[in-house]
């Protein structure tokens, strides 16, 4: 596979992971959400506080198959890409796509250690009420993750393994 697509909930990694295993492959690497701020010249909040969720999703849509025509990339979607119209379709057709597993107290420290405040979903929110918002969003979205050709868990540097043994 020359195209490679990350998919999971919020600070599971994607874009982390994503550079490091772009390098590692001698790759390209493209995190959607930047593309499409680039692309409009806005950020994906102001996007959703001018336009709404579904527009965004409309510019998502079509950002993701502008990418999913470039060779040799690794794309890091946002949480929400693969849950909406037909893109995880898209992904599993045109490249490897990849769920990054993580359990909901993996996740919950992630973002409480990270830029959780940078996140508008989960502005506000630690402890059990971070890991239940979290545990929601999984209930609702894990269906269309679990479509992914590949799915992996466990330590960064064990991740990008078995990313990189699933490519020979």
């Amino acid at each position: 596979m020359n195209r490679i697509f990350l998919i999971g909930y919020m600070g599971c990694g994607k874009t982390t992971l994503g550079k490091r295993l772009a390098a590692s492959l001698g790759f390209a690497f493209i995190d959607l959400d930047g593309f499409i701020e680039e692309k409009f010249h806005k950020s994906v909040a102001t996007i959703f506080a001018e336009m709404g969720q579904d527009e965004f999703r409309v510019m998502e849509k079509n950002a993701l198959s502008e990418v999913a025509e470039f060779e040799n990339t690794v794309i890091a979607t946002g949480g929400g890409a693969p849950c909406f119209f037909d893109n995880i379709d898209t992904m599993n057709r045109t490249g490897l796509s990849v769920y990054i597993k993580l359990s909901p107290e993996q996740l919950a420290t992630r973002l409480e250690n990270s830029r959780a405040g940078k996140r508008p979903l989960i502005a506000g929110k630690s402890g059990e009420e971070l890991r239940s918002f979290i545990t929601d969003g999984l209930l609702q979205r894990e269906k269309f993750y679990l479509q992914a050709r590949l799915i992996v868990a466990g330590s960064d540097d064990d991740i990008i393994r078995k990313i990189s043994q699933s490519l020979a």
